[in-house]
């Protein structure tokens, strides 16, 4: 089966979640199967083998599943971006819209060195707001945005066309 097909197949929809009229894409049903996430991190993986990556940002909580999956596969480090409050050490921050009500991630203010290729991941593309958030963290810092990658892109929210100013790169495994 088509990996494509295959994790639809899997992704569960999810109606009212967080509010009414929001249709979630939960993909916590793809963690119960080790041989379909190792598919996941390789495809992934693959995508972005040839890019000169010297660490992997993810996105707290869902895109950490994956995230620090390809970072080990990829032999690269991994730098978490967590919901403010969450990280223990010197943090800077962004507060981004989300298309139900807005959040503030944050990163440790060391994760990066400048000049550094950083690929960002998450488990999903809506509206593009965390993944400009995240952008804006790692260019704060004098990183440089390799690209994006995510499982799932809700591609009727655009959220791509935030992204592109930051890297050309955006991989994701599934469409809807």
């Amino acid at each position: 089966m088509k990996l494509s097909d295959q994790i639809k197949s899997v992704i569960r929809d999810v109606p009212d979640f967080p509010k009414k009229g929001i249709m979630f894409k939960d993909i916590t049903p793809l963690l119960l199967d080790p041989k379909l996430c190792t598919r996941i991190v390789d495809a992934l993986a693959e995508k972005f083998e040839s890019l000169n990556i010297d660490a992997i940002a993810a996105i707290e909580a869902r895109g950490f599943f994956f995230g620090l999956m390809i970072a080990q596969r990829l032999k690269k480090p991994f730098i978490p971006i967590r919901k403010e409050g969450k990280l223990p050490y010197t943090t800077i921050k962004k507060t981004y819209a989300l298309e139900y009500g807005s959040a503030t991630i944050e990163m440790h203010q060391d994760a990066i060195t400048p000049g550094q290729n950083v690929l960002i991941h998450d488990d999903l593309l809506a509206t593009g707001g965390t993944g400009v958030a995240a952008s804006e963290l790692v260019k704060e810092l004098g990183g440089n945005i390799a690209g994006f990658s995510f499982i799932v892109d809700l591609t009727f929210l655009n959220g791509d066309e935030k992204l592109l100013p930051f890297s050309e790169n955006i991989i994701s495994l599934v469409e809807y």
